[in-house]
Formats: C-alpha cells, structure tokens, sequence
C-alpha cells in the first residue's frame, strides 16, 4: 500500500531543504520525495510501508520543528480500469509426502531417558 505524507518543515535556505530532503529520502520505505508549497516549507513523501510518526521524529531531531498535515493512500490509476478474473482453487492433493495447507496439523512429543547416573568414587 503506497501512501503520501506531506510534512510541514520550516526551511528557511537552501541549506535546510537539501538537509530535509536528504533525511526524508533515508527513510526506510521512501520511493519519492518532493517539496511542496507556496513557502516550499512542506516535504510531500511517497512510499510504500512508510512510517510517518518515525519519519517527523527524525525531522525533529534535524532541523528542530515538523509537523504531520497529511497523510492519504495512493491510488494508482491502472488498477482500477483492470478487471482480474478470479483462479481456481488449489486441489489438495492427498499423498504420503505432501500435505496440504488444509490438512490438520499434528504435534507430537519426543520423551527422553536418561539412564542413572554412574556412581563414580573419584570425588
């Protein structure tokens, strides 16, 4: 699931936006970053299992101020005029080998003795 999160950072030079944008794009997940606005003081990030929260905590602790304004999935255009046809259910096959993700599972214990223990004199 992509999705897009705009963040509000203040940046006031040049300096500060390539510091944003090289934080941002660090992130673990980050397929695009961007600035936004009209005062180019938001960070529009797009990616796929981004982590807002963890993303803005790293904002702050770099360039002092962030704030989440938006977050929103991405909706991709080519998915939804594309019709998938449903597959077939996967036939269990039955053998001594295979079994099948519908077959129960079973569990089974393994006991263990131990014979006594010697009596040794050395001591």
């Amino acid at each position: 699931m992509q999705q897009k999160i705009l963040v509000k950072v203040p940046m006031h030079c040049d300096k500060c936006r390539t510091k944003a944008l090289k934080i941002a794009a660090a992130a673990h997940g980050v397929s695009k970053v961007s600035i936004e606005g009209a005062d180019k003081d938001h960070i529009e990030v797009i990616g796929d299992g981004v982590d807002s929260v963890c993303l803005t905590r790293l904002l702050r602790k770099k360039l002092r101020s962030a704030t989440i304004v938006k977050v929103e999935e991405v909706k991709e255009a080519k998915a939804d005029t594309k019709e998938e046809k449903p597959t077939p259910p996967v036939q269990c096959i039955s053998s001594a080998s295979y079994c099948a993700p519908q077959c129960p599972s079973m569990y089974y214990g393994v006991v263990c003795e131990y014979p006594e223990p010697n009596n040794c004199s050395i001591m």
